[in-house]
């Protein structure tokens, strides 16, 4: 009788030690694992004795954000119709959250600033971050057709609560280490847009969809500056020795970067009133009101014979 094809053991199963050959090693492989995992928790728990009552980082960015945007925007706000007395309740919860993630001067601050300093800095830019946001949302909805109102761009747009991040961040990167960082990286994940605290953005920035789009530490931006989807401002080398350096183009005031346009290098700089096309790279200066798009190759369409057919196809 020929040998059924499931009788034979696979090549590389041939010399697979059978299950009453592994019976007498249970116990050793499991006491091996059991010391690993014994040494393992020894070490986990000498290092979370040294973190000992540190604030849980990750919560509190999560939660501040909000809670200032809840503060200086009503349609943030959880509830509505907040009494004066209500507000200044949500301000010291403000301050709470930010004095936790400060609890460790030695790794929450980067300069000689006390933690009540910073907290009283960040409380007395709170206007003038308010006021920015308000003319980001302007120019968002002035730009974009789709947008019916100020108030829905405030609430719906992910441009908005990426910029607004952003700006609660700068203010506080100065001073503060590892929070300024966090805030920016929760908005990153809520809106796939990446803008480091470190960036310095003017006044009436608009973000037109956003998804995609990275703006580097040391990019300067100008005021009235339009961003559309998939905008890199970036490095042109990326080494760490470079970390004190300028990476990061500068942007002139008036200047629109259109879709999966990608900037590299610190001495780019982009003249004012520019507009750089879709799908550009571009690692050279640019003069004030230039227009920069790719490269076109126009061909005809392969069999179009009537005149009303003949169309022509773009490839960028």
């Amino acid at each position: 009788m020929p040998t059924n094809r499931h009788d034979i053991a696979p090549p590389h199963l041939a010399h697979r030690a059978q299950p009453q050959e592994l019976a007498g090693c249970g116990a050793v492989a499991t006491a091996a694992q059991g010391a690993d995992c014994e040494q393992l928790l020894d070490l986990l728990a000498r290092e979370h004795e040294r973190h000992g009552n540190r604030p849980a980082i990750r919560s509190l960015a999560e939660r501040f954000v909000p809670a200032v945007l809840g503060l200086l925007f009503p349609a943030f706000a959880p509830v509505g119709g907040r009494s004066r007395q209500r507000l200044a309740a949500d301000l010291d919860a403000i301050c709470d959250l930010l004095a936790k993630a400060l609890q460790e001067p030695d790794r929450a601050l980067v300069s000689e600033a006390t933690p009540d300093a910073v907290i009283d800095s960040f409380l007395a830019a709170l206007g003038s971050i308010r006021e920015a946001l308000l003319m980001d949302a302007e120019a968002i909805c002035a730009g974009d057709p789709a947008a019916r109102s100020v108030d829905e761009v405030i609430l719906a747009y992910p441009g908005f609560l990426a910029t607004a991040t952003y700006r609660i961040a700068h203010q506080l990167h100065d001073g503060v280490s590892l929070l300024p960082r966090m805030l920016t990286e929760v908005a990153h994940r809520e809106t796939g847009i990446d803008i480091h605290p470190g960036a310095r953005i003017g006044e009436s920035f608009a973000i037109d969809h956003g998804t995609g789009i990275v703006i580097g530490e040391t990019a300067i931006l100008g005021a009235r500056v339009r961003l559309y989807q998939g905008v890199t401002l970036g490095a042109a080398r990326v080494e760490k020795r470079q970390s004190n350096t300028k990476r990061h183009p500068t942007i002139g005031d008036d200047v629109v970067i259109y879709a999966n346009a990608t900037i590299l290098g610190g001495e780019t700089v982009i003249g004012r009133g520019s507009r750089i096309g879709g799908n550009v790279w571009l690692t050279r200066s640019v003069p004030p009101y230039s227009v920069v798009t790719p490269t076109a190759r126009i061909e005809r369409l392969v069999g179009s014979p009537k005149p009303e057919d003949d169309l022509i196809e773009f490839n960028i």
